[in-house]
């Protein structure tokens, strides 16, 4: 079932995940240069893996509690996503790799909240699949 709420927060997981990342820089180096994730390989590696994460849970609507663990397990790797950033932002020690902040920083976050989202609706369905075979 695709039309579902979930499948919505999923698939907009996956366009911030996987096409934000390479608009928005994440930092501004020494020399004003923007830094973007398509540029370090680790960081790509990470926000495509999230995004590919995102896309097969839509397609495993049919195992809803599948499903929820890989929306777990996205959220865990949006939360390393996010503890790399603020390292890396608090490990500044005068003008090194990422001088400034940049506004990709918070695509992980942003990932977090739709996965969530999405997860409570899943839980949602597998609560009410669960009441109706009770009535049975």
């Amino acid at each position: 079932m695709l039309q579902r709420i979930q499948t919505i927060y999923l698939l907009l997981a996956a366009a911030v995940s996987g096409g934000l990342c390479m608009y928005l820089p994440y930092g501004i180096d020494a020399n004003g240069v923007a830094l973007y994730a398509k540029g370090e390989l680790f960081l790509l590696g990470m926000f495509l893996g999230s995004a590919i994460l995102s896309l097969i849970s839509i397609f495993l609507f049919k195992n809803r509690k599948l499903q929820f663990v890989l929306g777990r397990i996205n959220i865990l790797l949006n939360f390393i996503l996010l503890g790399v950033f603020v390292y890396w932002s608090l490990t500044v020690s005068g003008e090194t790799q990422v001088s400034e902040k940049g506004i990709g920083m918070i695509i992980p976050v942003i990932s977090i909240v739709l996965l969530v989202m999405a997860n409570k609706a899943i839980k949602k369905d597998e609560n009410l699949v669960k009441s109706v075979d009770r009535l049975r």
